[in-house]
């Protein structure tokens, strides 16, 4: 009878060599390159750099859009005061003495701090000289100009025509005049705080 040799002793080598090679891939983590080492601070840094100039946008825009704002405030103001300004001119230059109680009354209305004060002061006697002198007067705004401007405080410069007439002049005379008008603005309204004939 014959004996055969099988290699069943010998240890199968390569079945080995794969179960190593396999727990050596698991176990050791792989190398990496030194470029994507380096690219992970330079986007930190791109990121840190690019926040940084979004916020400094946004504040400016900020800012421009609140300088914005306030420029429009005051070029509102400007222009309501300008023909708060108009109007009360005319309302300042025309007088009838038929009505003297109701024209004082438009003026006062129109008026506050110290040129209400002196207004008032002076039309008791300004009515008797008005009534006794027959005197009307129909002012005319020609043209008007906005010299300085805040939110609460306008000064305007205006040219006024006023046609005159009186019971010793009765044929109607025309005076042109400058007036130089500072408004503040009083619970919403504009009024006449000063009034000078410069």
């Amino acid at each position: 009878m014959a004996v055969t040799v099988t290699d069943t002793d010998e240890p199968d080598t390569d079945v080995e060599t794969n179960t190593e090679a396999k727990a050596a891939e698991e176990t050791v983590e792989p190398v990496k390159p030194v470029e994507a080492v380096e690219r992970r601070p330079r986007r930190w840094l791109w990121r840190s750099v690019l926040g940084v100039v979004i916020a400094v946008l946004l504040g400016l825009s900020g800012f421009l859009g609140w300088q914005v704002w306030q420029q429009h405030q005051v070029d509102t103001a400007a222009h309501d005061a300008q023909q708060a300004a108009v109007r009360y001119a005319q309302v300042l230059t025309s007088i009838d003495s038929n009505n003297v109680d109701q024209n004082f009354t438009e003026v006062l209305n129109g008026s506050t701090g110290e040129f209400k004060d002196m207004y008032s002061q002076s039309s008791a006697q300004l009515r008797q000289l008005l009534v006794d002198n027959k005197a009307t007067a129909h002012g005319v705004v020609i043209e008007s100009a906005v010299q300085s401007a805040t939110k609460d405080k306008v000064v305007v410069l205006l040219f006024v025509d006023q046609t005159v007439a009186n019971k010793a002049a009765p044929d109607p005379r025309i005076d042109r005049s400058r007036i130089k008008m500072t408004l503040e603005k009083v619970d919403g309204s504009w009024r006449a705080s000063k009034v000078q004939l410069p």
